[in-house]
């Protein structure tokens, strides 16, 4: 039963389960892309990983970094300059090109846009002297210088700096002051004369001994204006300030190994502006917004990637300096399902750790990098990428999704419409052997399966037709058989008073043929009827009825019989009639056969309750292949045997009566003809 069930639905099940393992393989297909690509994922990050490590060792390695490192950002950063700690013991500020260079390695310097740059800072060394250093450049018209031995006016270009730490004020007044002899490139030199901001509108004011500062111009113009006047023109100027603080000084000798740098040196506020002659506004004033400036351990933080962790300490030491971590990717988002997913895809484990420690040396203390990778930022990362990817995935999906519901209600449903429909039919011939109506009008279509549909239903229909003119032909059958019976039955009738003898041998070839009657009459086909026949079974001494047959023959045309009869009687269960009919049909059939002039041989065996006739003839042997086949109805080996009175019925007439009779009969070949045997229910 599972069997049929299967076959009924294999097709189904196989069209489905295609569609089913193309679902399945697209979804393989990007789990094994996502696999893949999460491998090379994670060797690409292990590259970054080492890359990042390097780009950050050689910026901490630069005096850049140097200066990053020895001057940690705060977390409350003032409006005001603050000095810086350079990596460097001094600044050589008499040398234009030694300063320019020191400041430019340090990257000290902060921009304020056109107007200039400023870079503030302390040596390393605290035997240097308590000394800040200020350097930068300005742009301004050509240099105004202030004579020496007058008093301080705004004749003259001049800076104004103040430095407050620890409760303290410093202010200074510093003109400009040309030197005599000059560049031979034509630029300009002088020094920045100190004053004492409070001393400036003295008459005998003198200038701050320790106080130094030097002033270089170009003399090529930044930009040409009012036709070529040079006088105009703005020029670049750099210059260098060495200050004297006297707190820092007298606390150097204070303890024998002073602290240094200052521990308060983020507090320390430095403002610095320059003037033009007879003007307050400043060219340049440390109170502007920067717009560049100098190097932070807090720009690390550009470098790393989502997930990984920069520790920076001191040797020996577990508090930090700076912990940075990089910035994770807000605005991608990834379905949470598919990180999951990605988590769980197996890779081959990472050769390297995802961590690094790094020292860098400086000119005060020894740092420590700690960098720490974080493997979940590679999932993260992926998942956003296959979150969009996974879009196209869908779309697949769907797609094989819409063709199959597109099969399935156009193809697949009216297949199953017409199988069931086309059951139902043969279970109801199969029960009532009546044929009902196909209707398949709903599955008519232009396609192939509406033209087979159509087809089935017109095939059925002309079916139906036949069938029903078969029936018509049938009852007209039966009803002639009823005409033949009646108009047959009425002369046998008065034939039978005329002989009424049962000696006589016309009586009993007259009650055979009233029997012959009476089995056909009311049938609708021979085979029904003799199918139909119940026989009248009683004991019969066979030897006897066969010597009758024997004695008999002639009366119907067959002649040389012979029958070897035996010494006692032989008693069977048959019905006299029937069995006389089985015998002389398969002796017409030997008649039929036999070589002219030859015999016909019947002898009769008997074991125990086993009677055994045996009907032997020459002739033309029966092909193995007829030998079960010629007992069927309707099997002939002659042309137009209806035609000749050969309806193909004698010898399965025989069987039927046999088999009525709980006999049977079966055909042999011999060697030079035939051999019909009888099988009877002897009785003991």
């Amino acid at each position: 039963m599972k069997k049929i069930l299967l076959a009924t639905y294999r097709l189904r099940i196989l069209f489905r389960g295609v569609f089913l393992l193309l679902a399945l393989a697209t979804v393989a297909l990007a789990i094994s892309v996502l696999q893949q690509e999460k491998q090379l994922s994670y060797k690409n990050y292990q590259a970054n990983f080492q890359k990042t490590r390097s780009q950050i060792s050689a910026n901490l390695l630069h005096p850049a970094g140097q200066l990053a490192l020895l001057n940690p950002p705060v977390e409350q950063e003032s409006a005001s300059l603050h000095p810086l700690l350079l990596p460097f013991s001094a600044l050589d500020f008499d040398d234009q090109s030694k300063v320019q260079q020191a400041i430019a390695l340090s990257g000290c310097l902060v921009q304020f846009g056109n107007e200039g740059s400023l870079c503030v800072g302390i040596g390393n060394n605290p035997w240097a002297g308590g000394f800040i250093y200020v350097a930068g450049s300005f742009n301004s018209h050509r240099l105004v210088s202030h004579p020496r031995g007058q008093i301080v006016r705004d004749e003259a270009h001049r800076i104004k700096v103040s430095v407050t730490l620890r409760g303290q004020h410093y202010q200074w007044l510093a003109p400009f002051e040309e030197e005599s002899a000059q560049q031979s490139s034509g630029g300009m030199r002088g020094r920045w004369t100190g004053f004492w901001e409070a001393d400036v509108a003295k008459p005998n004011a003198k200038p701050v001994r320790d106080f130094r500062g030097w002033a270089w111009q170009k003399p090529a113009c930044n930009e040409v204006e009012n036709d070529g006047d040079e006088a105009q023109c703005m020029r670049n100027t750099f210059f260098s300030l060495r200050l004297p603080i006297a707190v820092l000084q007298e606390a150097l000798f204070e303890k024998k190994r002073p602290v240094w740098p200052p521990q308060d040196l983020e507090q320390i506020q430095v403002e610095l502006a320059v003037y033009a002659p007879q003007s307050e506004i400043p060219i340049l004033d440390s109170k502007s917004v920067p717009t560049v400036t100098p190097f932070s351990l807090k720009d690390l933080q550009n470098m790393l990637l989502p997930g990984e962790t920069l520790r920076i300490h001191k040797s020996g030491e577990k508090n930090d300096v700076l912990r940075l971590r990089g910035v994770d990717e807000k605005e991608n988002q990834s379905w949470l399902g598919l990180t999951q997913l990605i988590r769980r895809l197996p890779v081959d484990e990472v050769e390297n750790s995802l961590e690094s420690l790094d020292h860098i040396n400086t000119a005060l203390d020894t740092y420590e990098l700690e960098l720490h990778g974080d493997g979940r930022s590679i999932n993260k990362s992926l998942s956003v990428v296959a979150t969009r990817l996974s879009w196209f995935v869908g779309a697949m999906l769907l797609a094989l999704l819409l063709a199959w519901l597109l099969i399935e209600v156009s193809i697949i449903r009216r297949i199953t419409l017409l199988t069931k429909r086309a059951a139902a039919l043969s279970k109801s011939m199969k029960g009532s052997g009546e044929l009902d109506q196909l209707n398949v009008s709903d599955l008519r279509s232009a396609d192939e399966l509406g033209v087979l549909a159509g087809a089935l239903q017109d095939l059925l229909r002309r079916v139906k037709e036949d069938v029903e003119r078969e029936k018509i032909r049938a009852e007209q059958e039966k009803q002639m058989w009823h005409a033949v019976g009646h108009e047959i039955m009425s002369p046998l009738q008065s034939l039978m008073v005329l002989h009424q003898n049962q000696e006589d041998q016309s009586h009993r070839y007259i009650s055979r043929m009233q029997q012959a009657i009476k089995v056909l009459y009311g049938s609708a086909t021979p085979s029904e009827a003799f199918q139909s026949t119940v026989l009248n079974i009683a004991q019969l001494d066979i030897d006897l009825f066969l010597r009758n047959v024997a004695a008999n023959a002639a009366c119907v045309g067959i002649e040389d019989l012979e029958y070897l009869p035996s010494k006692h009687p032989v008693w069977v269960r048959a019905d006299e009639y029937s069995l006389e009919d089985v015998v002389t049909h398969v002796l017409k059939n030997a008649q039929r056969y036999r070589p002219e002039g030859s015999l016909i041989r019947i002898s009769l065996d008997f074991v125990e309750t086993n009677v055994t006739i045996r009907i032997e003839n020459s002739g033309p042997r029966i092909p193995e292949d007829m030998l079960e086949k010629i007992f069927e109805y309707g099997v002939s080996d002659q042309l137009e045997s209806g035609a000749n009175g050969n309806r193909g019925q004698g010898l399965f007439v025989a069987k039927t009566y046999m088999a009525k009779m709980s006999g049977t009969i079966t055909a042999h070949n011999l060697e030079q003809g035939v051999c019909f045997v009888l099988s009877l229910q002897g009785v003991s």
